[in-house]
This record gives C-alpha cells, structure tokens and sequence, in this order.
C-alpha cells in the first residue's frame, strides 16, 4: 500500500472505501475498496477532494480479486449457467433454466484445493428454477498470483463443475393397482398426486389406467403402455410384502433389467425401479399417499433429465436417505436425499 497522487493511480487498486457527501442529498460509499480506477474515474475524484489516495499497485502476475473470481467462475461454469458481476469481491453463479444441477464434487475438490481459491455451492442433483442461486466463487486475498487462477483453468480443462441439466418432455403412464379402487370401494387418491408430481416436469400424459390384484392383467396394461411408447411407467400401491400385492411381480415379468426393488430411503423402502429398452418402470410403495416427499422426489427429477439410474445410484441414498417429517416441510431445501 502507499500513497500516489491520483492522476497517477490509473490502473491501480484503490486500499478503501472512498465516500461521497453531497449536502442535503447524498452521502454513502462512491468507490469501493479494491475497485481498480479507470481514467474516468479520475475527474470525479478530484472533485471529491481526493488528490492523493491510498493504492495497490498490481505486479507483473498478479490480478485483483474481482478479475480472479470471473475467471474462475468461467472456468467451472458448464450448460444453463450464468453469473453476475462482482460484488465484494464474490461472484454468484446462477441458473438459467427450470432443471436438475449437477455437481461433480471431484472435480469442485481439486479446484477448492487450490490454495487461496474458494467455491461453494448447492449440493449434487438439486432441483433449481430459473434464476436460482447454485455457488459462489472468490479469493481469499485482494491480491492473488495469477498461476493459482491458471491452475484452475487446467484443473477445468476438458471438464466443467457444474451444468444445470434440462428435463426431458417425457410421455408418462400410470397404473393405480388394488381392488378396493379398481371396484370403486374407495377412490384414487393416488394418481392425483403423482399427476402434479409430473407436470412439473412438463410431462405428456399416456394415460391412467386401473388394475385389480390380478398379475396377468396388469402385466397387460404394463406392455400396452410400452407399445404406446410410455417412456415412464409409474404402478401405485401394490407394493408391500402381503399376498395380494403382486406389483413387483408385474414389473419384474415386464422387464429387461431390475434396478432395485427396497431402497435405503424413509419414507419409501419398498420402491421399484426397472427398464424395458429405454422405458424406466417404477413401482411407488404407499408412503408416497401420506408423505409430502418420499423418494419418488429423488428419483424423478433425476428420471426427467434423462439419466440412466444405477443399483449403486440408490445405495449411496442410504446417507441423507432419513426424512424427519418435519412440520414444516422446506423440501427440496433440506438435506432430504443428499449424498
């Protein structure tokens, strides 16, 4: 730090904040600490009295923070993402669309490694809307050796942090199964529910259809659905361990590749993912009918954006697979079915 008369001071940093009294009017912060000056910035400088100031001169491979953080912020941000400029010091990297963030937590490690370097954001496969705030990313120093900006440039090279994916316009079936709805004892509850759930995603409807406990005849509206090319299956109920629950059969007999039948995730242990060609069949346990959010909220954004679910998908769901049941649920802004 030293001081420079001001007409000298282009190109600089300013070491303060620097405040603007006009009587009567205005009084508050006109240029910030670490701001670089600029030649217009001079004049105006001058009428505030300020001859001499206090700067930071800028070495030969040094860059200010706010220089820092753009770089940095290009360097890591992939497909849907946009960031603003500066602000003390941080930039914050956005969402553009309606999708599903992801993060590969790797590759955000090597870069958090980097000394002096620091990104921090929303977790792995989190539901964001347009606009939404995903990270933030800055320096620690005003001052920061331009190689450590470099290095993040390498360590990003062929790779990107973050991307925001794009959920797919998927025609969607569902089968509610059971004979106390098929035989009108009681009524469907449950296709309302997984019908919002999907228009979420701005999905097509194939159709809702009904089937009694009756293994042949909901084998056959399964494959009807697959002919009509359903590129998502969702059966409700049906799903437990008693006698006349023979959902996972069907599904099972209807597939190419079971995924999983019971996952490590409450509520929602005896749900069933399956694929027939690139048709995902998933069988929904009752928990979904009495909870806001089951694991169908894990899975189904990650179904729309196109993603080919893995047995070892579902194991890691075991860590922040427990929903306290909140009384107030802030689901997706929770750590419900984070890992």
């Amino acid at each position: 730090m030293k001081t420079i008369p001001t007409k000298q001071a282009i190109g600089m940093v300013l070491c303060q904040d620097i405040t603007k009294i006009v009587p009567g009017e205005f009084k508050g912060r006109a240029f910030k600490k670490g701001h670089i000056i600029k030649e217009e910035d001079v004049e105006e400088l001058l009428k505030m009295g300020k001859e001499n100031i206090y700067v930071l001169e800028l070495k030969e491979g040094e860059i200010h923070e706010e220089e820092a953080a753009i770089r940095i912020s290009m360097a890591v941000s992939g497909d849907n993402i946009s960031f603003e400029e500066p602000y003390e010091g941080k930039v914050t990297l956005k969402s553009k669309i309606r999708g599903l963030l992801k993060v590969d937590t790797q590759l955000l490690y090597k870069v958090n490694s980097v000394d002096m370097i620091t990104i921090a954001s929303l977790p792995n496969n989190f539901t964001v809307e347009p606009g939404q705030k995903i990270a933030g990313a800055r320096v620690v120093p005003l001052i920061i050796n331009e190689e450590a900006v470099k290095k993040v440039d390498e360590i990003c090279d062929n790779k990107k942090v973050f991307n925001v994916k794009t959920y797919k316009k998927l025609r969607v079936g569902i089968i509610a199964t059971g004979n106390e709805v098929y035989k009108g004892r009681i009524e469907d509850k449950f296709s309302p529910i997984i019908l919002k759930k999907i228009q979420y995603f701005g999905a097509e409807l194939v159709n809702i259809t009904y089937s009694p406990d009756d293994i042949m005849f909901l084998k056959k509206q399964i494959n009807e659905m697959l002919s009509n090319n359903a590129d998502l299956i969702i059966l409700t109920g049906g799903m437990s361990v008693d006698a006349d629950d023979l959902t996972p059969k069907a599904i099972k007999e209807c597939s190419e590749q079971i995924i999983t039948y019971g996952a490590p995730v409450q509520p929602g242990n005896m749900f069933m993912m399956a694929y027939n060609n690139n048709s995902a069949i998933i069988g929904v346990p009752g928990a979904a009918l009495y909870y806001k959010n089951t694991i169908l909220d894990i899975v189904l954004p990650r179904i729309f954006a196109g993603e080919i679910l893995t047995k070892d998908d579902f194991i890691k769901m075991g860590a922040g697979g427990f929903c306290l049941g909140c009384k107030i649920c802030t689901y997706p802004n929770c750590y419900f079915g984070r890992y």
